[in-house]
């Protein structure tokens, strides 16, 4: 039989007893309320700021399908094909110049590539500049190897047994002589400081000219050249940069369609990509604050045909086949540790511990006593 509650009187009501006693009555319920409350916040989700449950909004709920698939951690940034390896070329010695090159003309090693007082100053391989004359009598040195080499390489040290050393011999100075008569100049034997620019590459293209007809040299650079292969030049955000390891692989997307393979070669900080590639299609420079990353590219036949231009590049990253996908914001972080979510049965929604695995997009692939089709809650 359950006990009868006796009405109190206003009087009593209004005691300190009675206040004191319905403090005790308050106390369990609260103290039950707040244990209730811990075990409803037992699973809380990652992406939601944890704060006091009285800050905590009201949220909706919906649902979203698991769906079966392809997920990939890849990123796409827009970039440039650009020509690669810049580089000034300032001429040395005194004189006035009478030729120069064309924008965009190919110049090849033994080539002439502009002209001083009507001599022409040729194009050789090499990783330093020139400082002085070379001739019979001269002391050895590394700039006398570069310039043997450059000679045995065109074909005018043939039959000499010319050694590629650091002596000035006199067969030296007899393929010299053999190469100023190739040119056409006076045959003395001896390079003058001047005549001969030394370039890493074979051959490069001319960027930029920066010297004038008739104007005397100077300190200024004459030419900007470079190579003839273009690269790909992309300025990726900060939060991107991890994404760029070196020699990773990347695929160029041709502005006029079509796509080329490529490989990330550097990342340079504050810079047009280190290696000198232009920023823009039109050879112009890009933000020079930003990180630049290049690309070189597997198939220049390809990159030739649509010349410098916009292009995307997406960097490619881990790929998740066959996999079981939700959204990310299906994903609630459990006390114990790792991920669940809530499968919705029926009118229930049981919840279900799964083992995380790529995520990108927004979204997540997980595997457990989940399937595709299954329907899980999200916040709407």
């Amino acid at each position: 039989m359950s006990p009868t509650v006796e009405p109190a009187d206003s009087a009593e009501i209004g005691s300190p007893a009675a206040r004191r006693k319905r403090r005790r009555i308050v106390l369990p319920l609260l103290l039950t309320a707040a244990v209730g409350g811990a075990a409803a916040l037992g699973t809380t989700r990652p992406w939601e700021r944890q704060s006091s449950v009285a800050e905590q909004p009201s949220l909706s709920h919906g649902t979203v399908t698991v769906e079966k698939g392809s997920l990939s951690s890849s990123i796409q940034v827009g970039g440039a094909l650009s020509y690669d390896a810049p580089t000034p070329v300032v001429a040395s010695g005194h004189g006035t110049f009478t030729a120069l090159p064309a924008v965009g003309s190919v110049v090849k090693a033994g080539g002439k590539l502009y002209e001083v007082d009507g001599a022409p100053v040729v194009l050789m391989k090499g990783n330093r500049p020139l400082w002085r004359d070379l001739g019979p009598g001269v002391g050895d040195g590394a700039d006398v190897k570069q310039l043997k080499g450059n000679l045995v390489a065109l074909g005018y040290a043939d039959g000499l047994g010319l050694a590629v050393d650091e002596k000035f011999t006199p067969g030296t100075a007899t393929a010299v002589k053999r190469w100023q008569k190739a040119l056409g100049v006076k045959e003395t034997g001896t390079v003058v400081l001047g005549s001969v620019v030394m370039l890493p590459q074979t051959r490069v293209r001319v960027q930029k000219v920066g010297a004038q007809l008739g104007s005397p040299l100077g300190s200024s650079p004459v030419l900007t050249v470079s190579s003839t292969d273009l690269v790909a030049i992309v300025h990726p955000a900060e939060n991107q940069l991890s994404r760029f390891a070196p020699n990773g692989k990347a695929v160029v997307n041709l502005a006029e369609g079509g796509t080329v393979q490529g490989r990330i070669r550097s990342l340079i900080r504050g810079g047009d990509g280190g290696d000198g590639g232009d920023s823009g299609p039109d050879g112009s420079g890009g933000d020079q604050q930003k990180t630049a990353v290049t690309v070189v590219l597997d198939r220049q036949d390809k990159a030739r045909h649509a010349g410098p231009s916009s292009v995307t590049v997406n960097v490619v990253g881990d790929t998740a086949g066959d996999a079981l996908i939700v959204p990310v914001t299906a994903l609630l972080a459990l006390d114990g540790g790792g991920y669940g979510v809530k499968v919705v049965d029926g009118t229930t929604a049981r919840l279900v511990k799964v083992r995380l695995g790529l995520v990108a997009d927004a979204k997540a692939q997980i595997s457990g006593d989940v399937k595709s089709g299954d329907q899980v809650v999200i916040p709407k």
